[in-house]
């Protein structure tokens, strides 16, 4: 599709766009998917992404002899990143996730990682190494009618991992990197303003968007084998994984 190094595009149709002429895709989900996955992993839990949201996520963690991740606020664990922040160590869990987790499993064999603020030099680290083709994805949110809504999060996101990136850089890649230039100075006051972070500070989950906002706090990266996310340490980057 194209020469460039480093991409930038959104959802699921950019994941299907760009894998097959990638070395590697970062799923970028900030409130809250890919925040939530990065903080397990970082917990030494494994994630299992999850596309649906009823029975059969149930059945689905019986199967593996994982928990379900419920809805926020009704459940122990939940999408709050909060509510993970003392998980068990290396519990297995499903976190189910229209997004983020549907994005994520569209990476067939393509190695994936997840990406947020709270990893963002990790996963650029990672990822140089990986590959010299990295795609991010920025995984936005649904309107009513199920369409994509680009999320003003999720740009920063990617453009923050991308600020860390050294290589030739699309120009929506280039673009989603100025916009976090252009707000870093006041990214958790952005996050809170956004239509995201308003639509969960309204619901009393403003302590979520505070989660999100840590910047450069997780340094195990999440890396998604065998459909689900494992930690690998991104001080360490063993050669056996990053072949």
């Amino acid at each position: 599709m194209n020469d460039f190094e480093i991409n930038f595009e959104w959802g699921e149709k950019g994941m299907l766009a760009y894998r097959d002429q990638s070395d590697i895709m970062i799923v970028v989900d900030v409130l809250s998917f890919s925040t939530c996955v990065s903080i397990c992993v970082n917990r030494g839990a494994t994630v299992y992404p999850y596309l649906w949201k009823d029975e059969r996520a149930n059945d689905f963690a019986k199967k593996k002899g994982a928990i379900l991740a419920g809805k926020r606020g009704k459940a122990q664990y939940s999408l709050s990143p909060a509510s993970l922040k003392d998980i068990p160590l290396n519990l297995s869990i499903v976190l189910p996730s229209p997004n983020g987790s549907t994005i994520s499993l569209l990476g067939k064999n393509r190695k994936t990682i997840a990406g947020c603020i709270r990893n963002a030099e990790a996963c650029a680290r990672y990822a140089a190494k990986a590959g010299q083709k990295i795609t991010l994805i920025a995984a936005g949110e649904r309107w009513e009618d199920n369409s994509l809504r680009p999320s003003l999060e999720d740009q920063l996101g990617c453009g923050m991992i991308i600020s860390y990136l050294t290589g030739n850089k699309s120009p929506e890649a280039l673009a989603a990197e100025n916009v976090y230039l252009s707000l870093k100075e006041h990214l958790e006051e952005r996050l809170q303003d956004c239509l995201s972070g308003k639509e969960l500070i309204d619901r009393g989950y403003e302590v979520d968007v505070d989660f999100a906002v840590q910047a450069n706090v997780d340094e195990v990266i999440p890396v998604l084998t065998d459909g689900m996310y494992v930690g690998v340490n991104g001080l360490e980057l063993l050669s056996n994984d990053v072949n």
